[in-house]
């Protein structure tokens, strides 16, 4: 077995030849995942659908319903979008490399299996609610959408949508039955957390699946046969269409779910699982709508913070572990310990600095033609033979 030679594969980008709007989602799309993450390491309280703390005080739920409005099941519908968006255009440069579409579907799948292997890795040693095994998942499983017409790409988006609602009126019956407490990234046991993550993994990975990766996922492949991040200024009106139309859907759909885990509503059981199904299935729009705002923004000058932003978003595999890896420093209970001695409020501030210090080592790094550690890895273990 040897390695590639040196020369960039077929489907590698040099950093400087990349797309801006793809790689400045990516960077503003971490800032969504980190401030979602961070309050599943806080302990010592009952939650609500969302995970966040019953009895916060004002900030607290402040800050709980601003991110159930606009963070929550938004970051990973986008991360989905932008997924299928760069896994269609890795297999249109393999095609146009003159590979065959047999050796186009075996590199894509080693990527699909690395990157579940990285998931994995990623749950076993820092967090449960690992969201690279999904994608890994749905690249082994779907990646044929890459090559069907429009057509059979919407069908299929529909029946996901379908299921996604199945699936989350499940899961709120659930949530009402038992309600949520501590999570495994708040066992004070290093071992034991270490089996409640990979068993949490295991089964979040084939939910996330169903439920929030596969409609975004395939939206992200029918943009990719449009360029529409790729050329905003020859779509601007259909980004606008989608920023706005997205924006309003996932709000209005965001609102009643808010109001029930910020303890300022308290309907029925059929009304509360009727509003956690209705905000997450919005969601999708969402982040589709945050991916369509990036792309506008992307066709205005750069800056120096947009192009901070874009380095973050080519180091985006990096960074997002490198959020896990602080995270359970400052609030694991055999770390930090931060996580049974602060609130939600707190939690995504201190999120926030963790995205922004990324940010910052992105910019100093990526504009010298380096690779974020794992982006390299990930390469190389890709386009090995």
């Amino acid at each position: 077995m040897s390695i590639a030679p040196s020369a960039p594969p077929p489907g590698a980008v040099p950093l400087d030849r990349r797309s801006l709007a793809p790689d400045l989602a990516r960077g503003l799309m971490l800032l969504l995942i980190a401030v979602a993450h961070a309050h599943m390491y806080l302990s010592g309280h009952q939650t609500g659908f969302r995970g966040y703390a019953l009895d916060g005080g004002p900030v607290d739920r402040l800050v709980a319903g601003v991110q159930i409005l606009l963070v929550d099941g938004r970051a990973l519908p986008m991360f989905a979008a932008l997924f299928g968006y760069g896994l269609a255009h890795l297999a249109n440069r393999q095609l146009a490399a003159g590979k065959s579409w047999a050796q186009a579907r075996r590199v894509l799948r080693r990527r699909s299996l690395w990157l579940l292997a990285f998931g994995f890795c990623h749950a076993l040693l820092l967090f449960f609610g690992d969201i690279l095994g999904a994608y890994g998942l749905v690249g082994l499983l779907l990646i044929g959408f890459v090559r069907r017409d429009d057509r059979a790409v919407v069908r299929a988006a529909v029946a996901g949508l379908v299921l996604h609602v199945v699936v989350l009126v499940g899961f709120g019956l659930l949530t009402v039955s038992a309600p949520k407490g501590d999570t495994p990234a708040a066992m004070a046991d290093p071992v034991a957390a270490m089996v409640m993550r990979v068993i949490a993994w295991a089964g979040m990975t084939p939910t996330y699946f169903a439920v929030s990766v596969v409609p975004a996922f395939l939206f992200g492949i029918w943009a990719a046969r449009r360029r529409l991040l790729d050329e905003p200024g020859a779509h601007r009106a259909s980004l606008s269409r989608i920023a706005v139309i997205g924006a309003g859907v996932s709000v209005a759909g965001g609102v009643p779910l808010m109001l029930i885990d910020t303890q300022v509503w308290t309907p029925s059981v059929a009304l509360s699982v009727s509003a956690y199904a209705l905000h997450s299935v919005t969601g999708i729009a969402g982040g589709l709508a945050y991916a369509a705002i990036v792309g506008l923004a992307a066709g205005r000058r750069r800056s120096p913070v947009i192009t901070a932003l874009a380095a973050c978003g080519q180091w985006s595999l990096t960074c997002y572990l490198l959020q896990s890896v602080i995270f359970v420093a400052v609030f694991a209970p055999y770390a930090g310990g931060l996580g049974a001695r602060v609130g939600d409020a707190a939690a995504s501030g201190i999120a926030v600095l963790t995205w922004l210090a990324t940010v910052v080592l992105a910019a100093l790094l990526a504009p010298r033609g380096r690779r974020g550690p794992a982006e390299a890895l990930l390469r190389r273990l890709t386009y090995i033979r």
